[in-house]
């Protein structure tokens, strides 16, 4: 059954998105060349603290890092670390907060010099993708609109979306009902309601779509390579329309 919010808990939840969107763009404005993604971790980890939250991420079924810092063809949960950030890389960050009881949930891909035409590409239709997604996020619409949605802008720009990993509800804990799929046919699934509150995260790679998870046990990385993109936002179903919580 997928939860649904009064309109404390979303005030709470935007709370909790709020923080998040600040230690995103935070974060973001601290990537440059030679730059440790350890180094983004432990910023990140501070400004968490400081504002009263903690990381929805650390210690979650053991992942050892505040943030996910994924770069390159790193798709999702890569771990903070040794390696520096070098021009032409885009650096994809996740961040996920609790605050007040509830969890706000955001990424976004970052570039660095980047001067290869395709992959800059590559970030922009994934950013477009997640706003077709959560364009069709309505009170009465279906889960499957979404699905469809990001699939559909992504595929147009010649681009093919992560199968293996999925968007998901959102709430007092991050990772609740429904699984929310970058592909798919749209008016099927769960119907939307107001109230429901949805991580709308697309994944989306410049070759083909298969995965691997490295030995790690964390870090997603493409089977053929190449570069990979990821943005995420954590939307409420309104009465008027999307509600976007962690918007900046």
């Amino acid at each position: 059954m997928i939860p649904i919010k009064t309109r404390d808990e979303i005030g709470r939840m935007r709370a909790s998105g709020r923080i998040a969107a600040e230690v995103l763009a935070a974060v973001a404005g601290r990537i440059a060349p030679g730059v440790p993604t350890a180094e983004l971790d432990e910023f990140a980890a501070a400004m968490i603290r400081e504002r009263g939250a903690r990381s929805a991420f650390k210690g979650y079924r053991g992942y050892p890092g505040h943030i996910c810092v994924s770069v390159n063809r790193e798709v999702v949960h890569g771990i903070p670390g040794p390696r520096r950030i070098e021009p032409g890389d885009i650096v994809s960050l996740d961040v996920g907060v609790v605050f007040d009881g509830f969890v706000g949930d955001t990424a976004r891909t970052v570039m660095v010099g980047v001067t290869d035409e395709r992959v800059a590409r590559l970030v922009l239709a994934t950013e477009q993708a997640l706003w077709a997604g959560i364009a069709r996020a309505v009170d009465g619409g279906r889960l499957s609109d979404i699905s469809h949605a990001i699939e559909s802008t992504a595929s147009a720009a010649g681009f093919s979306v992560v199968r293996d990993f999925v968007g998901h509800g959102v709430g007092r804990a991050m990772h609740e009902e429904p699984q929310i799929p970058n592909f798919g046919a749209p008016g099927r699934g769960p119907r939307l309601r107001e109230g429901m509150t949805l991580a709308i995260e697309p994944m989306v790679n410049l070759g083909g779509s298969a995965v691997r998870t490295l030995d790690d046990g964390w870090t997603a990385v493409t089977q053929d390579g190449l570069p990979s993109a990821h943005f995420e936002h954590t939307v409420a179903i309104g009465a008027e329309g999307p509600d976007v919580l962690t918007r900046a």
